[in-house]
């Protein structure tokens, strides 16, 4: 009889392995996924505010400048007489925002 109570204790869950499993996603929550969630933010924040004239590099590593804006694409010149229409995820920073006389 001592031996069939010992089974039922062990298949029992343990209150502690609780706690440690909430201790670890608490962890989880605010190592990862929170500082995550305020870098996609700043970066949708960053890609709204694109405007024509800011200097920018994209994500492939051309240089450029915005001279024109769609809702999912957006027109770089990267030299005289070169343009290119790249998608507007694929900016990967605002290197000098727009002058007033270059955003007209």
């Amino acid at each position: 009889m001592e031996h069939h109570l010992i089974i039922a204790q062990a298949a029992a869950p343990d209150f502690s392995m609780l706690i440690v499993f909430g201790l670890i996603f608490v962890i989880f929550y605010f190592m990862i996924i929170r500082p995550q969630q305020k870098r996609q933010k700043e970066r949708q924040k960053m890609l709204d505010a694109l405007e024509k004239g800011d200097k920018i590099l994209t994500a492939g590593g051309i240089y450029g400048t915005v001279v024109g804006i769609e809702d999912k694409t957006v027109l770089v010149q990267i030299a005289d007489n070169v343009k290119v229409k790249v998608e507007r995820g694929s900016v990967g920073s605002v290197l000098k925002e727009a002058t007033p006389e270059a955003k007209k």
